[in-house]
């Protein structure tokens, strides 16, 4: 069981001054903490405070995008809750978008000023991989709420703040839209400031919960109606008209094709697209029929065989987020290569493609967070290069810069070992002839 929040100043901040200066120390601190600042750790987060979260946007830039992000249907009621306390006890509410910018932050004026010194100000990065452990960025991390008292915090600069955060859903999808904290002093390092937190949360949600079914109800008549998702998955979901089917994994290849296509193909280009083999044209319209009895024929034409609706597919969403320069929000979407186990030549050619594209966004980001999200995963584990990379960004004399700096020089024997033992092998053979 977890410990609970202390609030011994003293005992926190020399449990932070022995974790950051004693390599391999373990920290003396709730697990939910130790484990974040582990994490902070790997990803070369600075504790001393000497680099404080990136500002994002310009002014003009984040008022756009706060108009359009779904919790400005929220921030009145965010207002009333949270506004008129957080004012008169000398704290402020701040909401995150789900990548840990803060898009709002409102209340105590001089507590305002004052979290503006160190970047705690709208249009900021508080993510945990930019900020260290605090309680927006944390909470974003884990998937709920949490509170983070003084010494607590990874970088020192935050060490005279306390916070409470929690996250916030939409209510359809479960997606992590952002972020509601309270930050300020002494009084917020108390259960009901968590209290409030998580309440202001749920009503977020339960306000968000008739636009979003008002969105699901429409979804069927406009482009967003049909969306298919292959990413991670050997069998796809293709979700229309409130019904979610899951496809075959031949049908799944050929939905994809067509989503692809984005217009009528003729059989014999769909059978090329579908097998390096000769496919006989009997055999694709039996596959046809059987998919229009699945699909219906409002859905599935022929001649040339088309989708009659728009579809989004989960491939072509992380693909954007790349070509925005959305690094971090392509990776987190990306569960996996499309179909993993088909062997269609149009699904092999987008798998390498999107991985290709995502890989060097990811190694060209120069991120610790992002590499070791990769290099985690199954699909990086045994990218040499990236964990070269990774070992590059953490700090010098660290043991994970060592490891991943050892795990790179690993990959790289193996994979050198095959050729020097055929040219062994060769000149073994010319000897003996």
């Amino acid at each position: 069981m977890e410990a609970p929040v202390t609030t011994s100043v003293h005992a926190l901040r020399t449990a932070h001054e022995q974790f950051v200066t004693t390599p391999g120390a373990l920290p003396q601190v709730r697990d939910l903490i130790a484990d974040s600042w582990r994490r902070c750790a790997v990803r070369g987060v600075h504790s001393d405070g000497s680099r404080l979260p990136p500002l994002r946007a310009t002014a003009a830039e984040l008022t756009a995008y706060r108009r359009a992000h779904p919790l400005a249907l929220v921030l009145p009621l965010f207002r009333e809750l949270l506004g008129a306390g957080a004012a008169d006890d000398g704290h402020v509410f701040a909401v995150a978008d789900a990548d840990g910018t803060l898009l709002w932050v409102e209340g105590d004026t001089a507590t305002i000023e004052r979290g503006e010194r160190m970047h705690f100000a709208e249009g900021a990065v508080w993510s945990e991989a930019r900020a260290g452990t605090n309680a927006p960025g944390t909470a974003l991390e884990l998937g709920r709420p949490v509170q983070i008292v003084t010494g607590e915090h990874y970088s020192s600069a935050a060490h005279a703040w306390s916070c409470a955060a929690a996250p916030i859903r939409d209510p359809s999808t479960g997606r992590i839209l952002g972020v509601i904290d309270l930050s300020g002093g002494g009084t917020i390092a108390t259960p009901p400031a968590l209290a409030a937190v998580r309440g202001a949360a749920l009503a977020a949600e339960a306000h968000l919960a008739p636009t979003t079914a008002i969105r699901m109800a429409t979804s069927v008549s406009d482009q967003n109606g049909v969306r298919l998702s292959v990413l991670g998955r050997d069998s796809a979901l293709l979700e229309h008209g409130g019904r979610v089917l899951r496809l075959s994994p031949r049908h799944s290849e050929i939905v994809l094709a067509l989503a692809l296509a984005g217009h009528g193909v003729m059989g014999d280009r769909l059978a090329v697209e579908l097998s390096d083999r000769e496919v006989p044209p009997s055999t694709l319209r039996a596959e046809m029929t059987r998919l229009r009895a699945v699909l219906g024929s409002a859905l599935l034409g022929s001649r040339p065989y088309a989708l009659l609706c728009p579809v989004r597919t989960d491939l072509g969403e992380v693909s954007a987020l790349l070509a925005e320069g959305r690094v971090a929000q392509a990776l987190a979407r990306y569960p996996g290569p499309p179909l993993p186990r088909s062997d269609a030549p149009v699904v092999v050619e987008q798998r390498r493609c999107l991985e290709q594209q995502l890989r060097g966004a990811v190694l060209g980001s120069g991120d610790p967070a992002l590499l070791r999200r990769w290099v985690d995963a199954d699909w990086g584990a045994d990218d040499s290069v990236a964990w070269s990379a990774l070992a590059r960004t953490l700090p010098n004399g660290s043991p994970q810069r060592a490891a991943a700096a050892a795990r790179a020089r690993g990959l790289d024997f193996a994979e050198a070992l095959p050729s020097q033992v055929g040219r062994h092998a060769a000149v073994l053979q010319r000897a003996r002839s």
